[in-house]
């Protein structure tokens, strides 16, 4: 087998992908199955990034439907996602596999503020970095702090890990049978036809710094390896054609 094809990517995984086939919380059956795919990635001597959200415990739209303020909705959402970092850093740590949590609102008593030359002189170390708290500000959903990050660390790839579904579709695929599975598409393809993939802030960061992403699914063990391998797998998105 050859070697990985890429060097450094950003794993960006969902709040519900740790929950499970719950709703809410953190499913720890879940969680040590994603460590341990990570822990494989690592081990080929990829450097591994990862952007967790925090859906599985707050998302900020619910509370802006309550009537509360959407700015503070946000950063409610923003501490859940490093309540799920700090879970993901505990059981990459119980594998062995040597971790940092960066947070883009500092709270130095449990993890290191953002840093960006930092973060990228322990992804040198091999220690995979866990992005939390968003990008630090209100508006902004975790996948655009996937794709600023991506940007800003110089990775070669976003994947974009599902736990409800194995690619992108021209619709809900649980809701429509007659949907289709798309294997290619192009970030302008996302933006024009509405797909659900990121949002288009999101979308728009990755085009204008053509950083491919790849969608699929992260309940099938292995799928992290086989993307990082260039198998095919899910559904690619790509800045250009």
């Amino acid at each position: 087998m050859n070697g990985p094809k890429y060097k450094r990517v950003v794993l960006k995984l969902s709040g519900e992908a740790l929950a499970g086939e719950s709703s809410f919380g953190i499913k720890p059956s879940v969680i040590k199955s994603i460590a341990e795919q990570v822990k494989e990635v690592a081990e080929l001597g990829v450097e591994v990034a990862v952007v967790v959200g925090g859906g599985n415990i707050w998302r900020g739209k619910i509370g802006s439907e309550m009537g509360m303020d959407r700015a503070t909705a946000d950063y409610m959402g923003m501490l859940a996602t490093v309540m799920n970092s700090l879970a993901l850093q505990d059981s990459l740590e119980q594998l062995g596999i040597q971790s940092r949590v960066q947070t883009s609102i500092e709270m130095r008593q449990v993890a290191e503020p953002y840093i960006r030359r930092k973060a990228m002189r322990h992804l040198e170390k091999q220690r995979v970095v866990i992005f939390a708290a968003g990008t630090g500000n209100p508006y902004f959903s975790t996948d655009t702090t996937a794709a600023l990050r991506a940007a800003e660390i110089d990775a070669e790839v976003i994947l974009m890990a599902k736990n409800n579904v194995d690619g992108v579709y021209s619709a809900d695929p649980r809701i429509d049978p007659n949907a289709t599975k798309y294997e290619d598409l192009t970030f302008l393809d996302v933006i024009k036809e509405g797909l659900a993939v990121m949002d288009s802030t999101a979308s728009s960061l990755c085009m204008d710094n053509d950083i491919p992403l790849i969608v699929f699914s992260i309940m099938e063990q292995g799928n992290i390896k086989r993307a990082v391998m260039g198998e095919k797998i899910g559904t690619i998105v790509r800045g250009k054609n």
